[in-house]
């Protein structure tokens, strides 16, 4: 029963860092003069409206099952519409860069608290939280499109290259798992123990 209890908040954690995630390129489209987001409700922190079959339920459990030692998922994209941009290109590196960063700040909110608490139950939830948070702002700012990387790197090319660059997006994924299996365990991983020991104090 306790070790349902930690997988339990462990997925509210992870829920609640990638819907925030989304929320934030919501918000960030709205205030450079992009609505949908606003107008298809997805401004909200209710779980409901992002839940990615997949990203949200499918992997989340699939990873459970495999006992992997971590957690990690994602949720419905918030939808976008470049032609109410004001700059798109300028704007839509901002919305993506406002996903990663909100990571980045769950992840160092979460660390002060783990600091100002210490050691103890409560700290094990908290080290979680900024692990996970510094996971998903590393991951997702990897260069390949779909990933919020590919938009911030997109935001600095010409035209041609834009074009160009883009021409890899049908086969995204493909090279994002190949990446992942290559580099996860041997430079992401440390990477965010590194940040975590940093924000934190403690080596995980």
């Amino acid at each position: 029963m306790q070790k349902l209890t930690q997988i339990l908040i462990q997925l509210a954690i992870l829920f609640f860092s990638i819907i925030v995630h989304e929320v934030s390129h919501g918000y960030a489209a709205l205030r450079s003069g992009d609505p949908t987001a606003k107008y298809s409700g997805r401004l909200t922190l209710n779980p409901l409206r992002h839940i990615d079959p997949f990203g949200t339920v499918v992997l989340p459990i699939l990873l459970i099952l495999m006992r992997s030692p971590f957690l990690i998922g994602w949720a419905k994209p918030v939808p976008i519409n470049p032609y109410y941009l004001r700059n798109p290109k300028k704007d839509m590196a901002k919305i993506g860069a406002a996903g990663p960063l909100s990571n980045l700040g769950l992840a160092i909110i979460f660390a002060i608290i783990c600091r100002i608490t210490g050691i103890g139950f409560i700290s094990f939830f908290l080290l979680y939280a900024v692990f996970i948070n510094l996971l998903l702002f590393l991951f997702n700012l990897i260069p390949v499109p779909p990933l919020d990387g590919s938009r911030i790197v997109a935001g600095f090319l010409t035209h041609d290259a834009y074009e160009k660059y883009m021409r890899i997006e049908p086969y995204g994924f493909i090279i994002v798992f190949a990446l992942l299996f290559l580099l996860f365990n041997s430079v992401l991983i440390p990477a965010v123990r590194l940040m975590c020991r940093l924000l934190t104090g403690v080596v995980i």
